[in-house]
């Protein structure tokens, strides 16, 4: 049954089929190669997404569209530009800036990218900025969205390898500002070196103007967070409450969101959803075949076997890792894996949140390599050019990235030491 599957599998993907018919079409052979019964596929696929942990990602995404629509995104872009925006380089580091701040309420990579996007990819161009490298840095600074919590990938680990999710969301804050400053620091420099933005603080507001313009926006992330925290209301509610403020604000406060255009942040919240629940469907199935097959047990036993300590199966796990994100849809990466090397990564001695971190970290890079990066695929579309355009400048920000996941790798401390004050044990 394996052997069918991943022959499957691997067909589908050299046929360039989607990633969630793919493992949906690996599955459906395996039961056929196992000779069960095909009710087996109906039941897995509904247990997979009848979680009440995974009704926070259509609430998230909801909540992204309604920023973007509502006017908040636009307001945190003058925030950030207020702050970062007057030295040469500015707009870059605004640029990720913003991605940080709407990560703290979106949860999403690709509305992150869609987004704040939509705004700062014509600026960066209008400030003389090549076109391909404003695509290049959106999708990078864009990978905060999974990263500083809320995160849908963080949920979907929580939920796959039985984790508390508010722990993951509080270990994401260190790496995800790990991320940021060195993102920034990177953009400032590249820019020096390059000559460019020596322009980028024309047209920005003075810092008291564009807090006040922005201060809905920036009460935002405080309540969802600070509610998650405070004990107010769990993850998934905190979509919830996401949506609802979103919709106020963008409504009632700043009066940017019509009857109109309601009904079309609602379509492509909904079609956005469904694409996701259909992917975690799939891999539910494909899960719960390759463990019924005995494949994890193999797996760890093979891992116990090689890599004889937590630093070489580290090693080894974000080697592979890094290769599966470059071809396999990050939700679907984390269902399938989580269960099985989460377990091993214990038996090694290494905190599951810390390990969920690297994760999520590790995997989130693929939403900017080639060939199936979905930040890349969005931030080409707002910036209406080819994905081959945008990997020159996009090189340097992608080995930025593998060096922080190195350090959040190695260091434990850069995740778990504000998860254990939060939560003392």
């Amino acid at each position: 049954m394996s052997a069918v599957m991943l022959t499957t599998m691997i067909v589908c993907f050299a046929l360039t089929i989607s990633v969630a018919v793919s493992i949906g079409l690996a599955a459906v052979f395996g039961i056929q190669a196992s000779n069960a019964h095909m009710l087996i596929s109906v039941k897995e696929m509904f247990n997979a997404i009848n979680k009440f942990p995974l009704a926070a990602i259509p609430f998230f995404i909801l909540a992204g569209n309604l920023m973007e629509t509502g006017g908040i995104s636009r307001r945190l872009v003058e925030f950030a530009k207020s702050i970062v925006g007057g030295v040469q380089g500015g707009l870059p580091m605004t640029c990720v800036l913003t991605c940080m701040i709407f990560a703290a309420v979106s949860g999403s990579s690709v509305a992150t990218t869609f987004a704040v996007g939509a705004i700062l990819i014509p600026a960066l161009v209008k400030h003389g900025y090549p076109k391909s490298y404003a695509a290049a840095l959106q999708a990078t600074s864009a990978e905060l969205g999974v990263i500083i919590p809320p995160s849908i990938p963080m949920i979907l680990y929580g939920v796959s390898a039985e984790v508390s999710i508010g722990e993951l969301f509080i270990a994401g804050i260190g790496p995800g500002i790990l991320i940021s400053v060195a993102l920034m620091i990177f953009v400032y420099i590249y820019c020096r070196i390059k000559g460019w933005g020596k322009n980028d603080g024309d047209g920005r507001l003075g810092f008291f103007k564009a807090t006040w313009q922005a201060g809905w926006a920036l009460l935002m992330p405080v309540i969802i967070l600070g509610g998650i925290y405070g004990g107010i209301f769990t993850p998934t509610e905190a979509a919830a409450v996401a949506v609802f403020y979103a919709l106020v604000v963008g409504v009632v406060i700043y009066r940017e969101i019509s009857i109109a255009s309601l009904i079309v942040v609602l379509r492509k919240s909904v079609i956005s959803s469904a694409v996701i629940m259909f992917i975690i469907a799939n891999a539910g199935l494909f899960a719960f075949l390759i463990t019924r097959a005995g494949v994890p047990d193999a797996i760890g036993r093979y891992l116990e076997a090689v890599l004889q300590s937590p630093a070489l199966f580290l090693l080894g796990v974000n080697a592979a890792l890094f290769l599966i994100g470059m071809f396999i849809e990050t939700s679907a990466a984390i269902i399938v894996l989580a269960p099985i090397l989460a377990p091993v990564a214990m038996h090694f001695g290494i905190d599951p949140v810390h390990f969920g971190m690297v994760m999520v970290v590790n995997l989130a890079l693929g939403m900017i390599t080639p060939p199936f990066g979905v930040n890349l695929f969005a931030a080409c579309t707002v910036a209406r050019i080819s994905l081959d355009q945008i990997i020159r400048h996009l090189l340097p920000f992608v080995l930025v990235i593998i060096a922080c996941l190195m350090l959040i790798t190695y260091l434990p401390a850069i995740s778990l030491t504000l998860r254990d004050l939060v939560y003392a044990r």
